[in-house]
């Protein structure tokens, strides 16, 4: 079992009737697309063309916060705001999308853009799954 689920099974009150799976999916997929858009970002800034990947660099790092602000949120569950917590899934599904597309673009040519652009896709999955299970 992860950390996250560790977490979440030790929390002392109930989650709100947050499907606990899917919570902790979501976590797990913010933190690893934020670790890999900031690596991706820095893979970005060794590469010869790097002139070329600006946009891709600045949307790397934008995800990765965004990601990894998610994830900090979703950690939290004393006093819980559905519509904040809706509202911050969204800003990272829409980071996420931007972020996988982007890098699909550079994808052929670099393979850390390719790695970054699928763990998007993932975050992207799991925060919309958890936006559907919240309801």
């Amino acid at each position: 079992m992860s950390v996250a689920g560790q977490m979440l099974d030790t929390y002392p009150k109930d989650l709100g009737g947050v499907d606990r799976s899917k919570l902790q999916a979501c976590i797990e997929a913010c933190y690893e697309c934020a670790q890999v858009c900031t690596a991706c970002a820095d893979a970005c800034l060794s590469e010869d063309m790097v002139a070329e990947l600006t946009k891709c660099i600045r949307t790397n790092l934008d995800c990765a916060d965004v990601c990894d602000t998610t994830g900090r949120v979703l950690s939290r569950h004393t006093g819980y705001d559905a519509n904040l917590t809706r509202a911050v899934l969204e800003s990272c599904a829409a980071a996420c999308k931007a972020c996988g597309d982007e890098c699909a673009h550079h994808a052929d040519m670099h393979e850390h853009c390719r790695v970054c652009a699928e763990s998007c896709r993932r975050c992207e999955q799991a925060c919309r799954e958890l936006i559907t299970a919240l309801g």
